[in-house]
């Protein structure tokens, strides 16, 4: 796996989610990229049991468990600003058998997908970003992928980006900023898609003005 860029594209004025995803897939299409396959981003929230945090006032803890159509053999469990552990798809198993610390927030489940495009090096993925029945959101990765060190090819991420996503092309991804000239991994994906979801999850939470 090379270099990636996970972001938010916002909606279209006037358009829906859907429609949104259209211009940018057509614009990708224009440009040469071709369709291969579809890909599925998803994450569900744990939370730590009322039972485990004990009577010292502490707040309990939430873990995400991510599941990535592209590592179809691995979990990512992420805890909010921790580490982020890989083990393999067995590890949804175990959650079960956890469940006296941690529970889950079904509610809270969101996933983001969509089509997979290859243009030259680049593997672009427009995703929908749906939480229960309804789209929340658009997601677009982008990965450079014959690089593995994130600031040599940060510049040709972000021309590429420009492309087709013009004004919304995102700033660097804040995992980028601890990885300096370390090898990017998978991991690191994973933690910008919990970012973007977590987002999209707070944008809902926000009163739309003028409503009363």
């Amino acid at each position: 796996p090379g270099v990636v860029s996970v972001s938010q594209v916002p909606v279209a004025e006037g358009k829906s989610v859907q429609q949104t995803v259209e211009i940018l897939t057509r614009k990708l299409e224009v440009l040469g990229a071709e369709k291969q396959g579809t890909f599925c981003v998803d994450c569900e929230t744990y939370h730590t049991a009322a039972s485990t945090i004990g009577s010292q006032g502490q707040t309990g803890k939430l873990m995400y468990v991510m599941h990535n159509s592209e590592y179809p053999l691995s979990c990512f469990a992420l805890f909010e600003n921790g580490p982020c552990l890989v083990a393999d798809a067995n590890f949804d198993t175990l959650m079960v058998k956890l469940k006296g610390f941690f529970q889950n927030a079904k509610a809270n489940k969101i996933e983001s997908r969509g089509t997979r495009y290859q243009y030259c090096d680049f593997l672009v993925k427009v995703g929908t970003v749906t939480m229960g029945p309804s789209a929340r959101g658009i997601s677009v990765e982008v990965e450079y992928c014959p690089c593995v060190i994130a600031n040599d090819c940060w510049n040709l991420l972000m021309e590429f980006m420009q492309s087709f996503m013009g004004n919304h092309t995102p700033g660097i991804p804040s995992v980028f900023g601890t990885k300096h000239d370390s090898v990017y991994n998978p991991a690191d994906t994973m933690v910008q898609y919990m970012e973007l979801f977590n987002k999209i999850r707070k944008q809902q939470q926000v009163p739309v003005a003028g409503i009363r």
